[in-house]
């Protein structure tokens, strides 16, 4: 039986949730339908342009991302705190970069409200601060967004994703971990790629590209969204809401390239003996990653 997602997100459990939202039936987020013989590759771009924009609106950190031909899977930190810290002003602000405004919070913005109104429009922006932190007001402005922008392009109406998205909670590090490493190598598991560093519009290969010194995708335009970020040289002494787990880069990296290794039964792909581990493409990499 279906459970409420009331029942399915607590943060008193965990603040990491890992969400997948795939296409109804034949439709295609991206990449090329052999049916119709039409190409939707440029359709990526629109899931990592979006997911920049939502990761700077919301007090919510996106740790991993892959996007495929008919799904997504994003995992993701939830950070109630970070909301609660933001003043009234700046809640109104993030909001309204999505969404239109109240007239009554713009009036207020502008300090033209009196006692009541003013309580009125507070009322208002601490709904709007509780949405900021909420997994499925992230979700749903992220799915559709995409689903109006497809359905434009397609010149139709109708459902884009079967289903709102679904979401598994990530009770501890461990689980973190092994998630965002599922997440990062579906594209090698798939066959669509040989390397994680090679997988286009992944975590895996902006974080690897970042360690590099290139743009984040040489065969692509978009803007790339912030990731959070692990324990490194520099933030050594970051408190721990502001880094991925207590793991350094290199760790992961070895995770990632190890377990992408493995033959699994039922997949496609998986990363070639012979190939190079994902830290051996270079000194500065090793630097950076201690």
């Amino acid at each position: 039986m279906t459970r409420p997602r009331s029942q399915q997100v607590s943060l008193d459990a965990t603040p990491y949730y890992h969400c997948i939202c795939r296409c109804v039936r034949r439709a295609f987020l991206c990449g090329k339908d052999h049916y119709s013989g039409n190409d939707y590759d440029h359709r990526r771009e629109w899931v990592v342009e979006r997911l920049a924009v939502l990761v700077e609106v919301f007090a919510i950190d996106l740790c991993a991302y892959a996007v495929m031909s008919n799904h997504y899977h994003v995992v993701l930190r939830l950070d109630k705190a970070r909301a609660d810290s933001w003043a009234d002003a700046e809640v109104a602000q993030r909001w309204l970069t999505l969404f239109g405004g109240s007239m009554l919070v713009l009036r207020w913005l502008n300090g033209v409200t009196d006692g009541a109104e003013s309580d009125a429009a507070l009322a208002v922006i601490h709904q709007w601060r509780q949405r900021l932190c909420d997994l499925g007001w992230f979700m749903k402005c992220l799915n559709e967004h995409l689903a109006r922008r497809a359905n434009a392009e397609d010149g139709c109406k109708g459902r884009f994703w079967e289903s709102r998205y679904k979401s598994q909670a990530l009770l501890d590090e461990k689980a973190v971990l092994a998630c965002m490493a599922y997440v990062d190598l579906n594209p090698v598991r798939a066959g669509m790629a040989e390397t994680p560093e090679r997988s286009a519009f992944t975590s895996i290969q902006q974080r690897s590209d970042a360690l590099k010194s290139k743009p984040a995708s040489t065969n692509s335009k978009e803007s790339h969204p912030k990731l959070l970020e692990f324990v490194s040289a520099t933030n050594i002494n970051a408190c721990w809401q502001e880094t991925l787990c207590d793991v350094r880069l290199m760790d992961y990296l070895e995770l990632v390239d190890r377990t992408g290794r493995a033959v699994r039964a039922g997949k496609r792909g998986h990363i070639h003996v012979q190939a190079d581990p994902i830290q051996s493409t270079g000194t500065r990499i090793l630097a950076l990653a201690l």
